[in-house]
């Protein structure tokens, strides 16, 4: 019985107050990506500059930190953890450009209760939009929930397979990113690049390999996919697997209808 009730109650209420002494936490923009921000610590995280502040959507660690800019006023951060998405996974991967940047208008196809979606609306910002569908009713009811207080989310609940029926709600746009985990989801990703995706716009499709196919090897599917995108005029630019975050899972980003001037 050592120890038992020892050090309880103690530090309570310490710290508060202007937190001298302790480290201030830097975040710096991410290196390659807009609207992206890495913490600097122990380990380095991913973040993105929350639009709600005082706000967690899913749980997640918040932080305020310094800002450079603004005379030092203080911003606060939400940790983005690769391992709960696939777009964060990517990132961290090292992709060399998302494509979800401030002021692009997105369609997020596959947004379930919006977790990865509320990220992208921090990054895109006020002067960007998030057109976020959503099959499920369920994951539906969280992700209008959480659009409530983000105004640059669009939230749609219905199916992917037919962008007519919400083609009222959304405009063109600059990227679509991509996260159904169906076997037709090559065509899917087609029929809404036709209707609302302009030229030379970009796509970010999240291909899990045993979903479409678990009786080959996960590289022999991700190859066909993208026979299947080239068909369609969605021309794949770089691929990257989501190892360790995802098992069987690649990412593929590319340009839709790329004009001959553009390579």
């Amino acid at each position: 019985g050592k120890g038992k009730g020892k050090g309880k109650g103690k530090g309570k209420g310490k710290g508060k107050g202007k937190g001298k002494g302790k480290a201030a936490v830097v975040v710096e923009p991410h290196a390659v990506h807009g609207g992206i921000f890495v913490s600097r610590g122990k380990e380095d995280t991913l973040c993105t500059l929350n639009m709600v502040p005082g706000v967690s959507v899913y749980g997640e660690k918040r932080i305020a930190a310094d800002a450079e800019t603004d005379g030092g006023e203080k911003k606060e951060y939400r940790v983005w953890n690769p391992y709960r998405s696939k777009l964060a996974a990517a990132v961290v991967g090292g992709i060399d450009n998302c494509h979800v940047a401030p002021g692009k208008k997105v369609l997020y196809l596959g947004a379930a209760s919006g977790t990865t979606v509320s990220h992208v609306s921090d990054i895109v910002g006020p002067t960007g939009v998030v057109y976020a569908v959503e099959f499920s009713h369920r994951s539906g009811r969280d992700l209008v929930e959480m659009s409530k207080r983000r105004p640059n989310i669009v939230p749609i609940v219905n199916d992917a397979r037919n962008p007519k029926a919400y083609r009222m709600l959304v405009g063109m746009v600059d990227a679509i990113f991509m996260d159904v985990a169906q076997p037709d989801q090559a065509r899917i990703l087609a029929i809404n690049a036709k209707q609302f995706l302009k030229a030379d716009g970009h796509f970010m499709i999240s291909i899990k390999a045993p979903c479409i196919d678990s009786t080959v090897e996960p590289a022999v599917v991700f190859a066909a996919e993208v026979e299947k995108m080239k068909a369609e005029q969605l021309r794949p630019k770089e691929q990257i697997t989501l190892e360790p975050f995802e098992r069987d899972h690649a990412v593929v980003v590319g340009v839709y209808r790329p004009s001959k001037t553009k390579k």
